[in-house]
């Protein structure tokens, strides 16, 4: 699922500088053993139309599976996952984060957003007084614009690069915080992310990823979203419903094809214990899970797959209101639920840790 999925179907309802040596924006910086910087450029432009070629090229590279799906996707993101920078979207953010981290410590004065999308979590926590100054990253160039894009209208400048998660641009104890969502089920190495996480960190600094699918929640909603994509685009074809509840064929063709991409970006499903050791192993210490959405999940991924297939003007407001309310009662369930259902059987696992405080 992508940056947003998670919060999408569950919701269907700053000022920043470069960091202090930190390479020039559009290239990425590694570090050889023998300590030798190295400097890799990376693609700057967004491409929000891939050619065949590159789509070809996607299916067995699924870093350019990722940035073309994440551009082509940039300018109707939000849109399309109901992602908002109002109160909903503040509080869901907010609850997200002091689910799995506490509220302890804020604001945040520095933090980091590895694949930032459009800006969801890092623009909302900000709003929520959680951190301070905003800097992402994404491998696509156009969701780093769209988020930059997105904090100018909400008043305030972030910093954004296109960056590789596995190789992020910054010197070693940059931030005070790293956050992401919905994120590492893109990335081909998560140990490495969370060791680059660990890097830019400066002692003792926490990061905070929310969001990822579990191995069951994913099976679950996949097999959910595909019932409701075939039985809503046949029902709607219907000759009397034709005309009133089908959207375009065009649009669906357009949804199917970004769906495809999607099957090559999608690369993890996770086991909390088993996500939990991995970000150990990179040097975490205070590592813990958390997991969300069991019945909301279930509810949230047909309700959101329907309103694609749909003709979105027989969708308004009663049905916005029906769909969220029914969330939060369905969430409400699911947190009561916790104490016997085991933590795998959720949809969202959501992870924090720390840099350790001193060199070990």
């Amino acid at each position: 699922m992508s940056q947003s999925d998670s919060v999408s179907a569950s919701i269907s309802p700053q000022s920043g500088s470069p960091a202090k040596g930190s390479p020039e924006e559009g290239s990425l910086e590694g570090r050889s053993s023998g300590g030798r910087s190295v400097t890799r450029p990376l693609e700057h432009t967004p491409r929000p139309h891939p050619t065949a070629d590159e789509v070809e090229a996607a299916w067995s590279d699924p870093k350019l599976a990722n940035r073309l799906y994440h551009d082509w996707e940039a300018q109707t993101y939000d849109d399309k996952w109901s992602i908002s920078f109002d109160e909903r979207c503040i509080a869901y953010a907010r609850d997200r984060f002091v689910a799995v981290a506490g509220a302890g410590g804020w604001p945040y004065p520095t933090a980091l957003e590895v694949g930032c999308g459009t800006g969801f979590f890092s623009l909302n926590l900000k709003q929520a007084g959680v951190i301070d100054q905003v800097h992402v990253t994404d491998l696509s160039p156009g969701m780093v614009e769209a988020s930059k894009e997105n904090a100018r209208r909400l008043g305030f400048e972030i910093e954004g690069r296109v960056a590789d998660a596995e190789r992020l641009p910054y010197d070693d104890g940059t931030f005070d915080l790293v956050v992401g969502h919905a994120v590492l089920h893109h990335i081909p190495d998560v140990e490495n992310a969370f060791t680059e996480m660990l890097r830019v960190l400066k002692p003792g600094g926490r990061f905070v990823i929310c969001g990822e699918p579990t191995r069951y929640g994913d099976f679950v909603a996949r097999r959910l979203s595909r019932a409701t994509w075939w039985l809503s685009t046949r029902v709607t074809q219907l000759p009397f419903l034709r005309d009133r509840w089908a959207r375009p064929r065009e649009e669906l063709d357009e949804s199917s094809r970004a769906a495809a991409l999607e099957a090559v970006v999608d690369l993890h499903t996770f086991d909390p214990d088993t996500l939990a050791r991995t970000a150990i192993r990179a040097g975490a210490v205070d590592v813990s899970t958390t997991t969300e959405e069991l019945t909301a999940a279930w509810f949230g991924w047909p309700v959101r797959t329907f309103e694609h297939a749909v003709n979105p003007d027989r969708l308004g407001l009663r049905w916005a209101t029906f769909a969220y309310r029914t969330w939060l009662m369905l969430s409400a369930l699911d947190r009561a639920l916790a104490a016997i259902v085991p933590d795998e059987l959720y949809y969202n696992v959501s992870i924090t840790g720390r840099r350790p405080a001193t060199a070990t």
